[in-house]
């Protein structure tokens, strides 16, 4: 009888319980069509329905209502139970401890050189940036190197190749190009570094990289003279590496300062004593300086009868090495998490 048909789908639709389906979403779909898809349970009813004599079409029609109401409803509370299943498992409990990500940090190499152009700039220098790859007028003939000279050479320089009619260019070999494109452009004083990157045609070991970093100062002005030079040097060397730090100057020789120095600090391992790191002597060498070749100056423009100026360059690397006791320069270049951690607390 299509009313006992009608009344055991309400009792199965009404005992049926979501909590027993394996896959939620999936069986409540399957229940949907069964009852109330184009080939379920209430299309055949219906068909059933029309062959039924007019005086039974009365309560069937209310027992068939029933059916779909039962069937609807019971479907709208499956689809619900499963939104708010997947919300609970896709939202994170606030109250639970929270499970922190790894945070990036600073190479060590740009904390070295923010380090020492915030030491720079607190005695009113200011950073200046250039190109790369540089031509032969600003990397090497306004700074006085000979046309012989061995930096000139491919053996030390990575050169591009030249176009005719147009002056050589190369990757540059120091950051002393930024001060030639300065002086060139702007009137003394100045006073400013010149941080970057820097190539030469090296072979790579632990104490040599062909890619490495420069930090350069330059003060031009009126009556700037070696004594202003060497309390910068010792200004620096006191905030960089500590107030016990001191300072000597051993004679040098560079194309594009005269005189010229080579900077040496005392050991900040052994105080000065005497270890393995500064071979015994109780110094390291830190950093070329001098007084800006009056040939410099004249060929940017510069009278250099009324100004002087000082220059002085440092390698990042070595900065870093002496500062956080680094023995192998090819570290700051491998990409090795287990060494970049040990800064991630260097602010």
């Amino acid at each position: 009888m299509l009313k006992d048909l009608i009344s055991q789908y309400i009792e199965e639709i009404r005992s049926t319980r979501i909590e027993e389906f394996k896959d939620k979403a999936a069986e409540v779909e399957q229940f949907r069509v069964k009852f109330l898809g184009r080939k379920g349970v209430m299309n055949e009813l219906f068909e059933q329905f029309k062959a039924l004599p007019n005086d039974q079409k009365k309560e069937m029609g209310i027992a068939l209502n029933e059916l779909k109401n039962a069937a609807l409803a019971r479907v709208e509370e499956f689809k619900n139970y499963v939104e708010e299943k997947m919300d609970a498992e896709e939202h994170h409990d606030l109250t639970l401890p929270a499970d922190l990500a790894g945070r990036g940090s600073r190479h060590v190499l740009s904390v070295t050189m923010n380090e020492i152009a915030e030491i720079f700039a607190r005695i009113g220098f200011t950073v200046e940036e250039s190109v790369e790859i540089e031509d032969d007028w600003h990397l090497f003939s306004a700074l006085n190197f000979p046309p012989d000279h061995p930096a000139r050479d491919m053996q030390d320089t990575f050169f591009v190749e030249k176009e005719e009619g147009k002056q050589e260019v190369a990757l540059r070999t120091h950051t002393s190009s930024v001060q030639v494109r300065v002086m060139e452009t702007h009137k003394p004083p100045i006073r400013i570094i010149a941080p970057g990157r820097v190539f030469r045609n090296e072979a790579i070991s632990a104490r040599a990289h062909c890619i490495f970093h420069q930090v350069e100062a330059l003060y031009v002005d009126k009556h700037v003279t070696f004594a202003d030079l060497k309390q910068t040097l010792l200004y620096f060397a006191k905030e960089m590496f500590g107030e016990q730090t001191q300072i000597r100057l051993r004679p040098s020789y560079f194309p594009f300062t005269e005189p010229s120095a080579e900077m040496d600090i005392s050991c900040n391992i052994c105080g000065g004593k005497g270890c393995n790191i500064c071979k015994g002597t109780g110094w390291l060498e830190i950093l070329g300086c001098g007084m800006v070749d009056p040939n410099v100056l004249e060929a940017c423009g510069i009278d250099s009868k009324e100004y002087s100026g000082f220059a002085l360059g440092m390698g990042v690397e070595r900065m870093a090495m002496l500062k956080y006791q680094i023995r192998d320069l090819r570290l700051y270049f491998e990409n090795d998490l287990r060494f970049l951690h040990q800064f991630d607390n260097i602010i």
